[in-house]
């Protein structure tokens, strides 16, 4: 099914079922070696905790979102906001995490996107060098699985041919094979080659109203960022009524680069190589009670 999507929006992509490489190596460094094991989504907050008006006091913790899906002790990856009760400002969340079980301790592997108050370019910063805890704030969309090794699916996309992002792909993809039958996966992939349009959210939350969608991207600090992009994908191929964020990845680099992926910007040479799981589970967590669909791209 896969395979055939992409086929139509890249000049050459192949899906196969492989054994999931060993994560906890080069480039991933993850805390856990692989992406299977009761595999489950977590839809947490929403963007109308950000937008129009940010509401702060929104925090979790990814140790309790752990025990919410029923599985302590989670592997966790995906994209959401920073905690600015932690931090003391508005960032972009990377969450790479191997939550605390009865034995363990959390292992935190995530990154921060922020802007840098220097020279208002991308500074990506390893979360564990300034912080102990595992919180997060307003939204989230996370995979997590026991972050066993085991089959995953291999995908390989090169050179984009059509207007659709990478994910969008293979989420659209998904829904018109599967239509009402919502299919949810996610995992890793790396943009091997190529440059990217990634945004951070600034520092300071605005103090307008952002009302549309022209409102946030204006607001949003727009970049274009080099590969290697290692990035986290969580998807879901049609809201079956949750009140879902269907698509949300966010990346980080070796190089000092991160944020949230919207698009390559260099279709001719972009390499994608992926690995994913489809989810057993869908957990929705806080779901706001007022909600508007600005923003979720």
């Amino acid at each position: 099914v896969l395979q055939k999507g992409l086929k139509e929006n890249f000049a050459d992509a192949q899906v196969s079922v492989v054994d999931c490489p060993d994560l906890t190596k080069e480039p991933f460094n993850f805390p856990a070696k692989g992406i299977c094991g009761k595999p489950r989504i977590a839809d947490v907050g929403g963007v109308p905790y950000l937008i129009p008006i940010v509401q702060k006091e929104k925090v979790y913790d990814l140790n309790t979102v752990a025990k919410d899906i029923e599985l302590p002790g989670a592997f966790i990856l995906g994209a959401g906001a920073a905690s600015s009760k932690v931090l003391g400002i508005n960032a972009e969340f990377i969450p790479i995490v191997q939550t605390k079980s009865e034995k363990k301790l959390a292992v935190n592997g995530s990154y921060i996107a922020q802007i840098n108050p220097a020279d208002k370019g991308c500074l990506l910063e390893k979360y564990s060098s300034k912080y102990t805890d595992c919180e997060f704030g307003l939204l989230a969309n996370l995979y997590a699985s026991e972050g066993q090794p085991g089959k995953v699916i291999e995908v390989k996309a090169n050179g984009r041919t059509g207007e659709l992002n990478f994910v969008t792909c293979l989420r659209q993809t998904l829904e018109k094979h599967y239509g009402e039958k919502p299919v949810g996966m996610g995992g890793t992939f790396i943009i091997q080659k190529g440059k990217a349009k990634i945004h951070i959210m600034p520092p300071e939350f605005s103090a307008c109203p952002l009302n549309t969608d022209e409102d946030v991207n204006n607001w949003l600090k727009f970049f274009e960022m080099k590969a290697p992009l290692i990035c986290q994908p969580v998807i879901v191929s049609r809201d079956p009524g949750f009140d879902l964020r269907v698509e949300h990845t966010h990346c980080f680099s070796h190089h000092g680069e991160g944020g949230h992926y919207h698009q390559d910007t260099s279709p001719d040479s972009v390499q994608y190589l992926g690995y994913f799981q489809p989810a057993e589970l869908l957990f929705r967590i806080d779901r706001p009670q007022e909600t508007h669909l600005v923003g979720r791209d």
